[in-house]
């Protein structure tokens, strides 16, 4: 059977289409709200718009417990998102697993929390934490990061740094100080004991790179936190009101760095013998600064580190589980098993991966689960259009054309019964915080669908359309009344963070052949029911312990 064999079982009233099915995730792009800020709306839409009147859709949750977040108040990302959808269950996720782990003291008893005490006690040398400062649930949050310090003064650590990334993207883009002055304050608490923040900066100036896409980033970040090579300040809240005051409007997540220094000496470099904790839980933005404290001094990487401390170095969670890096780490991750990729290559389904950089990971490994590499070599094949290294706000259409010049290729050429794209515009524009940006990458993207429509038409194929989140379409900030809140000058105060939107779901089958209801999708479903649905559009019935399908097969 499916389940115990990994081979999906034929649907024998399944008729079969000419061509592909296609899935487009729209990522960031959700039904929004409000009607102010509601990038997508105000965005000339002529495709999408056509889908929706045309087609059978639903609205699917894409953000807290429908994607294995501790609650509803939490959002979706790209990465359990991802997950969601290429795994047709639902997994607890980072920011659940961390919060158990802390609250039932497990992450303390382990080993490697263990070790790392037990080496800075031993050595009488420094307890190091990097890692975005903020509650913004999505890769890091400062509960997490305040528990572990109070446990480190429990267990009798002397010596701690922190090297405070800041966020502005899954919080108010202009909030770093509601988090570092308390910090710092927090910090000051521990009476006999020598804690402070050592460093910092913008989380996309600075250490927190992915992809390989821009490693000067990590080269900026190990400077400032291992060096201590930077613009010097007294305190955290000094450097970040130093900054504002330079460049009025800047946000969080492109500040520089900052060094602590007291007379002209940083006060919290990386040494050998410290301990150094990398304390996000998600993974994509970890694994480069993590390879720089984990390769061997001898190994050559993009960027010349000067000096490679011998320390211990852990992160919150094994962020890639076939690789196993980092060595160390404090949490399991989740372990997600039989997915749809799996599934579909055991069945001897041909499938293409596409997207650009920026989100070409999340189309491969944490749509397979957190998993490098292929599930077959021979069946799958995945492709890379190289992002642009440039402000996204200043290349909004990003690389979608080139995304759907491969994407029909690979339909016209008839080798694949599977594609997966992702257009990365509505999300990673939609971080920018600039309106009309937005507009421009919505309606850069559309146009992209509209040559979807066509090549599935011609092919005989079926379109299905998603997203993995909102984004775009919740671009300003929102009083509770329902108001725009304003910035100083009177403009709408820019939200650069996720929505907690739903998304769609949408299926286009021009030579539809009456197998299911195509009046209706099913309601009340989260975007883990596209795996399911994706099995039923390709003539299989899915595991039974997938999550329900969009569709009701007659």
């Amino acid at each position: 059977m499916a389940d115990t064999m990994h081979v999906l079982e034929k649907n024998p009233n399944w008729k079969g289409r000419r061509g592909p099915v296609v899935l487009v995730i729209m990522d960031g792009v959700g039904y929004g709200k409000y009607e102010d800020g509601d990038a997508v709306k105000a965005s000339k839409m002529k495709y999408l718009d056509w889908f929706t009147a045309n087609c059978p859709h639903t609205k699917l949750k894409a953000h807290g417990t429908a994607v294995g977040l501790p609650s509803d108040d939490d959002m979706g990302n790209s990465e359990v998102g991802h997950n969601a959808m290429g795994c047709g269950r639902v997994f607890a996720q980072g920011a659940k697993l961390v919060g158990e782990s802390i609250a039932d003291g497990s992450m303390f008893k382990a080993s490697t929390w263990q070790k790392l005490i037990k080496n800075v006690n031993d050595k009488n040398s420094t307890l190091h934490f990097i890692g975005l400062v903020s509650d913004g649930n999505v890769h890091a949050h400062i509960d997490h990061l305040k528990a572990m310090i109070t446990q480190a003064n429990k267990d009798g650590v002397k010596k701690l740094r922190v090297h405070a990334l800041l966020d502005g993207r899954d919080v108010d883009p202009t909030s770093a100080l509601n988090y570092i002055t308390p910090l710092e304050e927090f910090l000051a608490g521990f009476a006999g004991c020598d804690y402070q923040i050592a460093s910092g900066g913008g989380r996309m100036y600075l250490t927190m790179d992915r992809y390989n896409a821009d490693w000067s980033m990590v080269e900026r970040g190990w400077y400032a936190h291992v060096l201590g090579e930077g613009r010097q300040f007294e305190s955290a809240t000094k450097a970040i009101e130093t900054y504002r005051s330079e460049v009025p409007g800047l946000l969080d997540q492109d500040m520089h760095e900052f060094v602590i220094a007291r007379d002209g000496k940083p006060v919290g470099t990386i040494n050998d013998g410290d301990s150094v904790i990398y304390f996000n839980f998600r993974g994509d933005r970890a694994l480069e600064i993590t390879k720089a404290f984990e390769a061997p001094a001898s190994e050559k990487l993009a960027f010349d580190r000067k000096r490679v401390p011998s320390v211990e170095y852990a992160g919150m969670m094994e962020y890639d589980g076939d690789a196993h890096v980092p060595a160390q780490y404090l949490v399991n991750p989740p372990s997600i098993d039989r997915t749809m990729g799996e599934y579909l290559t055991k069945t001897g389904v041909k499938l293409l991966a596409i997207s650009e950089t920026q989100k070409y990971g999340h189309v491969t490994y944490f749509f397979n689960g957190n998993k490098q590499g292929k599930f077959d070599e021979k069946l799958e094949d995945y492709i890379e259009v190289p992002s642009d290294v440039v402000p996204f706000e200043q290349r909004p259409w990003m690389k979608c054309a080139e995304i759907t010049d491969k994407v029909i290729e690979a339909i016209k050429s008839g080798k694949y019964d599977h594609i997966r794209l992702n257009f990365p515009n509505g999300d990673m524009v939609g971080h920018t915080g600039v309106f009309n940006a937005v507009v421009c990458s919505m309606e850069g993207m559309d146009l992209q669908l509209g040559r979807l429509k066509a090549a599935i038409e011609e092919a005989g194929g079926i379109l299905c359309l998603t997203a993995d989140h909102g984004n775009s379409d919740d671009m300003y900030e929102h009083a509770k009344d329902g108001s725009v809140k304003k910035d100083a000058d009177g403009e709408p105060k820019a939200k650069t963070s996720h929505s907690l939107n739903p998304v769609p779901g949408i299926i286009y089958d021009p030579e539809y052949k009456g197998e299911y209801d195509n009046t209706a999708l099913n309601s009340g479903l989260g975007i883990s029911s596209w795996p399911a649905t994706l099995m039923n559009l390709m003539g299989y019935f899915p595991p039974s312990d997938y999550d329900k399908s969009m569709i009701n097969l007659k």
